[in-house]
């Protein structure tokens, strides 16, 4: 029974397509889908016939804005799949995926190279240690190369590029690829003559062409000896032979995929349908199974529903939990959807086994739900199973409070899973309801909005009353917006995009002495502490926090504050982040130290400390010198070379500062960062200045500095 498990376990792929958008990750997964018959007509992008790009809005802008899961089937494996969007304002689509993934695919277009989405999703990728292989697409296209599009690889991303394939033909001739490991053509002929060789699923294998017989043996000894250089087994074989067999290659390529100490590189074009079956062969034979993976790293505590972050999390014992259908059951919500059948709620299982009408213990509810039914998910369409099992991802139905970063688990093995990350929003836009009558509609659908994205942010301004929706963009308020409209017909007014400012220390304060002292009857409150201020990167000691932009730290002696008020302290002054002096933006860039302080020995408390910490803090930033912070983008435009002039105009006119410049199959490529508030509109005005020939896309960078000028006097812009 066991090995059957194994066996199970050993044949599934959790894998995801990763790229920018347009390189074609959504192409790529409907030729897997076809390769693997799961269907039988292939799904165009571009006529909106695809299976994972189901929603309307995104058939009707052509690109991938959530994530879409679907299975299939592939010599004997189950891959479980997910096309993640490739555009930055959905970024967090690809975080939530990527936590709960154990394998990628890594798309890049043969002309353009590594683009900047591309460069951040690699990067997402190498945070969640998640073992890749890379995908260059669209080798059919006038002024595709592999040999380029592998060096912007190695140059921009830093990995050891291994190149298993040589395309045979170039541009609109490429008409197959050599594989370099078994020294064979693979041809794709679009159902033509098959006489050249023996023809599997449309495939035709054959010898390698005369003509790229010596070029194809050069490639294959460099591969050979980038692999040994990295691989103990395969240096000790080609240091005896002089030559490794195809086995202890493919051996090698799996290890050094796995370890991250290499990217197995693959070629194709999948419009084509030209690539995609060897494709297949690659992720099974060097991505890994969830057996090949470490057992997943969690927090279990006494308490039933302790969670990341809490401050019972100091007590909590952590735990690991492998892939083993027999071991209590542990499982993560990665994606939340609203459907007209029900609320569906994506799970990750990590280990153990559910059926329908399991109770288990959610987490971020701390409270016992029951699993209505689980489906297998085929993007739109689902498929009702008995049962799910570690390594599986599958949807339930009949969860009422889980969240996309909940843990799942069974009621008597508690344990609370780290959670993906949620990014902050930069860009906010005002709401509201076109008819009072849809107030409560409007409020009701927002909330099911940021339910499902966690990226999207719904709260009230506190100054105008307004209902403030904030995102990770222009075009991610925009889906949202849509998605309101269509979705429950209600109409809605939209303010102007305003970004989200932060405020920070230039120059801060010692010695700040706050007293909170409180007494209206009964137990009173007292709290004496002493605050430092200065900017991050000043200092040193014993610090929490600096992965968030604040650090606080204690230079109290002699016990004077007792280490539970010293956690109220931080925690007072974490509160006080919330709102800065300028204008009431979160601050961040900023180290507290706590030098000293005083407890009263009756009226002393946790909560006393946590206001003094509050209002000390608030009270040493009114005291500071304080700079107001602007998100800012890094924009790659793409134009005609005759239209560089305009471009560059425009982007200093915008603030802009040029970083780099080169040309690309015939076009400019110009580089720079811009502040997030000057691009509102740029995509209109680069269309005007290029005839519609020029294209940009834009990721985040940081904050910087933003001028006097940026921000009008008294505004609150947030």
């Amino acid at each position: 029974m066991r090995n059957n498990l194994d066996r199970h376990l050993s044949a599934v792929r959790n894998l995801g397509i990763l790229a920018h958008v347009d390189a074609g990750k959504t192409t790529v997964t409907e030729r897997i889908l076809y390769a693997t018959g799961t269907t039988h007509k292939r799904g165009e992008v571009h006529d909106g016939t695809t299976i994972t790009d189901f929603d309307p809005q995104e058939r009707d802008r052509g690109i991938t804005i959530f994530a879409a899961a679907v299975s299939c089937d592939w010599d004997g494996h189950r891959f479980n799949l997910i096309d993640t969007p490739g555009h930055v304002d959905f970024a967090d689509e690809v975080e939530r995926s990527l936590r709960v993934l154990d394998g990628a695919v890594a798309v890049f277009d043969a002309v353009a190279g590594v683009e900047p989405q591309s460069e951040s999703v690699w990067r997402q990728a190498d945070r969640h240690g998640v073992p890749r292989i890379a995908f260059v697409n669209k080798l059919d296209r006038v002024g595709a190369d592999l040999d380029s599009a592998v060096e912007s690889i190695r140059s921009r991303l830093h990995p050891v590029p291994l190149v298993v394939q040589l395309p045979i033909g170039a541009e609109n001739a490429f008409t197959g690829v050599v594989d370099l490991l078994r020294m064979r053509a693979l041809t794709w002929n679009d159902g033509g003559d098959t006489a050249a060789g023996t023809v599997i699923e449309g495939v035709v294998e054959a010898a390698v062409p005369e003509e790229l017989r010596e070029e194809a043996l050069r490639r294959r000894r460099l591969l050979e000896e980038a692999v040994a250089e990295r691989h103990p087994a395969a240096l000790e074989e080609f240091c005896d032979r002089e030559t490794l067999s195809a086995e202890t290659l493919s051996g090698a390529l799996r290890d050094l995929t796995r370890t991250g100490d290499g990217v197995v590189v693959l070629c194709g074009s999948a419009y084509r349908n030209r690539g995609i079956e060897p494709l297949l062969d690659a992720v099974v034979a060097y991505l890994p199974s969830p057996l090949d993976v470490p057992p997943v790293c969690g927090m279990r505590d006494a308490v039933h529903g302790v969670q990341a972050g809490d401050d019972g999390m100091q007590d909590a014992v952590g735990e690991q939990r492998s892939a083993d259908p027999a071991a209590p059951f542990a499982a993560l919500a990665f994606k939340v959807s609203a459907t007209p059948t029900g609320r569906l709620t994506y799970l990750r299982v990590y280990s153990g086994t559910i059926e329908k009408g399991d109770a288990v213990w959610e987490s971020g509810a701390r409270r016992t739900e029951r699993i209505g039914r689980i489906l297998r998910v085929q993007a739109d369409r689902h498929a009702q199973v008995d049962r799910a099992v570690a390594g599986d991802i599958v949807a339930v139905v009949g969860l009422k409070s889980a969240r996309a970063g909940s843990t799942l688990c069974a009621p008597g093995a508690p344990i609370v899973l780290e959670p993906p990350g949620v990014a902050e929003p930069v860009v906010s836009v005002a709401v509201e309801a076109r008819a009072s009558t849809d107030t409560d509609r409007l409020a009701s659908a927002l909330a099911r909005l940021a339910e499902e994205d966690p990226s999207l942010v719904v709260r009230t301004d506190p100054e105008t009353g307004q209902t403030v929706l904030s995102g990770m963009g222009e075009l991610h308020l925009e889906v949202a917006v849509e998605k309101v409209r269509l979705g429950l017909g209600v109409e809605v007014n939209v303010g102007r995009p305003r970004v989200t400012y932060r405020e920070t220390v230039a120059r801060g304060v010692s010695g700040l002495v706050f007293r909170h002292v409180k007494q209206d009857g009964g137990a009173g409150q007292f709290a004496h502490v002493v605050l430092d201020v200065e900017p991050l990167g000043a200092g040193g000691g014993t610090e929490i926090g600096a992965e968030s932009g604040f650090v606080f730290s204690s230079a109290v002696v002699g016990g004077r504050v007792p280490q539970e008020y010293v956690r109220a302290v931080e925690a007072g002054c974490r509160d006080a982040l919330a709102e800065g002096p300028l204008g009431g933006h979160p601050v961040t860039g900023l180290r507290v130290t706590l030098t000293d302080g005083a407890t009263h020995v009756k009226d002393s408390s946790e909560t006393a400390f946590r206001t003094a910490g509050r209002l000390g803090l608030r009270e040493a930033l009114r005291r500071c010198a304080m700079v107001l912070l602007e998100p800012v983008v890094e924009v790659t435009v793409t134009v005609p070379q005759d239209a560089v002039g305009g471009v560059l105009g425009d982007l200093a006119a915008r603030r802009g500062r040029v970083t780099d410049s080169t040309v690309r199959g015939g076009s400019a490529v110009v580089t720079a960062t811009v502040p997030l508030a000057e691009l509102f509109g740029y995509a209109t005005r680069l269309r005007s200045r290029s005839q519609g020939r020029g294209t940009f896309s834009a990721r985040p960078t940081g904050y910087a500095p933003a001028p006097a000028s940026a921000v009008a006097p008294g505004a609150t812009a947030k």
